[in-house]
């Protein structure tokens, strides 16, 4: 290619020379319009493959995630996003999210950051698929259960809070009671002296015999818990079988109709008001080692109100989830 001239003829760059450039760094060299702190600048939504360390399995999620440090120089015009961006992407492909590589993911957003941040933030959501075994038949199919890793490192303390949604089915207790009232009710309309057993449990196996059944409905349990120092993995698939283990209802993935009667059994034994829910995995989460805290929240979706019935607890101690 021909060098490059000027209207006058004269050479302005032949090519195959470089033409030295500095490209402009507007975060360190300008400074702020407004001054002043803020408590945390970064990226939400950030879509990435994460290798996920949970008692000794290391399995592969899609995750959304939130990175942030805070900005302590009011004059600072800004942080630099594009290295948290890249940390994060040399764990993506690099390593694998478990709590001493989150606290080092950590340490070097603040590190990255000298003079202007002292402390970190990092979020990661995604879907962990389990396999579940049916009831009674043994079939297995997947669930997928939301889960929340939440790490901050705020001048040295480092905080790790693991989150988990489980769905399960509650019966009204109340709607129980009535419903076995009507029952009685209905017998007494149609028997009169002595009856026999023979046509006690025939009329029992009719729609005139059960003329009420209790409503039941779908219910999430959101349970958050702050891992010990201790744990250097992350216990997803103990705190779900903790929490499903305490209500005794979790929603089902492969069915037959063995399964199916089972389910309702356990529903019909396990009457629950949210309180009752609640206490139950609160009792639960009191006797397992490696939770400084935990919060909970049960949420019964109900099929005869128009409104939810919610419960919250959190294992209460000083400074702790309130």
């Amino acid at each position: 290619m021909s060098p490059l001239y000027d209207t006058r003829g004269l050479l302005l760059l032949s090519f195959g020379e470089s033409m030295p450039t500095k490209m402009p760094d507007i975060a360190n060299q300008a400074q702020a319009q407004t001054e002043g702190v803020l408590d945390w600048v970064g990226m939400s939504n950030i879509e990435m493959p994460i290798m996920v360390e949970m008692q000794g399995d290391t399995r592969p999620v899609s995750a959304l995630v939130e990175a942030f440090v805070n900005l302590n120089q009011p004059k600072a015009k800004g942080i630099h996003m594009s290295r948290l961006y890249l940390m994060l992407d040399e764990l993506s492909v690099e390593s694998a999210l478990n709590q001493p590589n989150l606290a080092k993911l950590l340490d070097n957003f603040i590190t990255s950051h000298e003079d202007l941040s002292d402390s970190g933030h990092v979020k990661f959501e995604f879907d962990y698929h389990m396999r579940r075994r049916s009831l009674i038949s043994g079939k297995l199919g997947w669930k997928a259960y939301p889960v929340v890793i939440t790490g901050n490192l705020t001048q040295g303390q480092l905080d790790i809070e693991l989150a988990v949604k489980v769905p399960y089915s509650s019966t009204c207790p109340c709607s129980a009671a009535l419903a076995r009232q009507l029952i009685q009710n209905s017998f007494n309309e149609t028997f009169s002296g002595e009856v026999s057993a023979e046509e006690v449990h025939k009329w029992l196996g009719t729609t005139e015999g059960i003329v009420a059944t209790p409503h039941s409905q779908r219910s999430i349990a959101e349970v958050k818990v702050k891992l010990a120092a201790n744990v250097t993995d992350f216990p997803i698939v103990d705190l779900v079988d903790a929490i499903e283990n305490a209500l005794q209802t979790p929603v089902q993935a492969a069915v037959k109709r063995e399964d199916e009667q089972e389910f309702a059994r356990l529903n019909g034994q396990n009457l629950m008001f949210c309180e009752d829910a609640s206490r139950r995995i609160k009792h639960a989460l009191d006797h397992i080692e490696g939770y400084r805290d935990f919060w909970l929240r049960v949420n019964h979706y109900e099929s005869l109100h128009a409104h939810d019935a919610v419960a919250v607890a959190s294992k209460g101690i000083d400074g702790g989830y309130a």
